[in-house]
């Protein structure tokens, strides 16, 4: 059966597809701010500093008997406390930031594999967080997704001119009057939160493929914000049904296969278009 005549019968794979195409926009407007911004090193310490809120929360839920905590909740306070605490220290301790990112990625990912490890049973769940499990996509998380591209793309409208302003000249939008510091950790809590949803579809350690691939393969075609953001979305959701359907295929992961088919996209028009600008130079010679 091909991939095409499955999608028509199987739900597990129209729920996937759905939630592919639900994150790219989210990863593609999103994604464009934090390539324009040169913040992927941020994202990338939020993504890995969520495993020590969800390892914390399945630890207390299982060992102290509190039912409700779910480590979702954790991922969303790791999430935004890690947003809140980058951002302060890009901030205020600019020449020592890459450092102070590294050490707080790591002590993330310590923290959480740390409680994991003390957590009893199995934790299954924990591995779909690290390398996605698009297959398994609720109903719930889809209206997750949908209610998350609402609020990206209210966000971006209300403060798009605001956000364009601080991503390519900070110190003019604070000459301006533009209140930089806060519409940096906006923008921080809003990769923040993109980050936690688009976990449950590609993972948390494949997250800044989806994140980033498609709007920094966008940026090769266009130096405008507004198409990059359009041109990042239609990426990522040609990325997801390309990757659904090698990975249907091929019997491989899922999430694991759109990120590499999102990777090596990129390669391969960056090689193309290098030789394409080589033959260009050497025609003008």
């Amino acid at each position: 059966m091909s991939f095409f005549t499955a999608l028509l019968e199987n739900p597990f794979l129209q729920m996937a597809l759905a939630a592919g195409l639900l994150s790219s926009i989210t990863s593609g407007i999103v994604g464009s701010y934090v390539v324009v911004k040169r913040i992927s090193f941020i994202a990338g310490s939020i993504s890995h500093s969520i495993l020590g809120g969800m390892g914390l929360c399945l630890w207390l839920q299982r060992s102290g008997g509190i039912s409700w905590l779910h480590p979702m909740i954790g991922a969303f306070a790791a999430a935004i406390g890690s947003a809140w605490l980058l951002g302060w220290i890009q901030l205020r301790y600019r020449q020592r930031e890459d450092a102070l990112i590294a050490a707080l990625w790591s002590t993330g990912m310590a923290i959480g594999v740390i409680f994991i490890a003390l957590t009893p049973g199995s934790n299954v769940e924990l591995m779909n967080f690290l390398f996605g499990n698009i297959l398994w996509v609720s109903s719930f998380d889809l209206m997750s997704l949908l209610a998350l591209d609402a609020l990206v793309l209210i966000i971006t409208t209300i403060y798009y001119k605001r956000f364009l302003a601080i991503c390519f000249d900070e110190e003019q939008a604070a000459l301006q009057g533009a209140p930089v510091h806060q519409l940096y950790i906006l923008l921080l809590s809003l990769v923040a939160i993109s980050i936690v949803l688009l976990i449950q579809i590609i993972g948390t350690i494949l997250v800044l493929a989806l994140l980033t691939i498609p709007p920094t393969l966008a940026g090769l075609f266009t130096a405008r914000l507004k198409p990059m953001m359009l041109i990042a979305c239609a990426l990522g959701a040609i990325f997801s049904l390309i990757g659904l359907g090698a990975s249907y295929e091929l019997n491989w992961p899922p999430g694991a296969t759109i990120a590499l088919i999102a990777a090596t996209s990129y390669l391969t028009i960056l090689l193309s278009k290098k030789r394409v600008l080589d033959k260009t130079r050497a025609i003008r010679l």
